[in-house]
């Protein structure tokens, strides 16, 4: 009996030219994929491979093989999207709260359907006290955003801190910290969402700092773009960054947030063995890093 796997591997060569890059793309070692091929030979008890310093190429046993592992794989892919569309797919409920890059989360989503994993992920936005009692309640299976105490550790990717961002071409631009008075005539915008709004909000009012507010907006991106045009300044995380602006650091402004990607107990173990929740927490981390 031939089992898929063989007639992939053997696919993967004829595909790509050479035993290490059907390996990188069967996402196995070479010395794996050749004793697979080893084995293939001894079931069919044909060499399929002419195996040279330079190239490998199909015997003309190898060639017959070909088109029959053609029709092979064919049919199994058409099992399985069968299959599938009759079949509700799995579901994963992922929480994203404000203040999260989208840059991060778009490439960790492209990274998650590369895969092409078996499971459908559904994103679920909202405050992050709203969500982290989504996630409590079971409604949703993983939180991405801000971690409060009852976080383990390990779902921690960062701390940062905040900043004032602001145009370029503003004045203070250059400066690596600014204090309160310094800005205290400076159009602000406001970021509604934003988990320290109350802290901001208290220690510009502490110092007498009443600006004017050109914007309120729930959009970080569009607080962004405001804030690059010009038209006010802000407090956000340094990881929201772009390169169009600068970020100097808000002198006697102190907090910082924790940032991670927590996951429901009853869930861990279901999430741990999905190749796609695995790719797009893979990605976040590294964005983190």
């Amino acid at each position: 009996m031939i089992d898929r796997y063989l007639v992939r591997y053997f696919l993967g060569i004829v595909d790509h030219g050479s035993f290490s890059a059907a390996a990188l793309h069967c996402r196995v070692t070479q010395p794996t994929l050749s004793a697979g091929i080893a084995k293939l030979e001894g079931l069919l008890a044909q060499r399929l491979f002419d195996r040279s310093a330079r190239r490998v190429r199909l015997t003309e046993a190898g060639a017959q093989f070909a088109q029959h592992a053609r029709r092979i794989e064919a049919e199994f892919h058409a099992a399985e999207r069968a299959v599938q569309a009759a079949s509700p797919r799995a579901l994963i409920r992922i929480g994203v709260a404000p203040a999260m890059p989208t840059a991060w989360l778009r490439a960790a989503l492209s990274a998650a359907r590369q895969v092409d994993a078996p499971e459908r992920i559904e994103i679920v936005e909202g405050r992050g006290n709203e969500l982290q009692a989504k996630l409590d309640r079971g409604r949703i299976d993983a939180l991405l955003g801000p971690m409060d105490e009852r976080a383990a550790q390990s779902d921690v990717l960062f701390e940062e801190g905040y900043a004032v961002a602001m145009a370029l071409d503003h004045p203070l631009a250059t400066r690596d910290a600014v204090a309160a008075d310094e800005i205290a005539t400076d159009t602000m915008i406001v970021r509604r969402h934003c988990e320290a709004l109350p802290l901001v909000s208290r220690f510009f009012t502490a110092r007498g700092v009443r600006p004017f507010m050109a914007a309120r907006t729930v959009s970080d991106d569009r607080a962004a773009a405001y804030v690059a045009a010009g038209l006010g300044i802000t407090v956000m995380p340094r990881s929201l960054r772009g390169a169009d602006m600068a970020m100097p650091a808000l002198i006697g402004f102190d907090a910082t947030r924790r940032v991670g990607l927590q996951c429901h107990a009853d869930e861990r173990t279901r999430l741990n063995k999905s190749e796609g929740y695995r790719a797009f927490a893979a990605t976040i981390a590294q964005r983190a890093r």
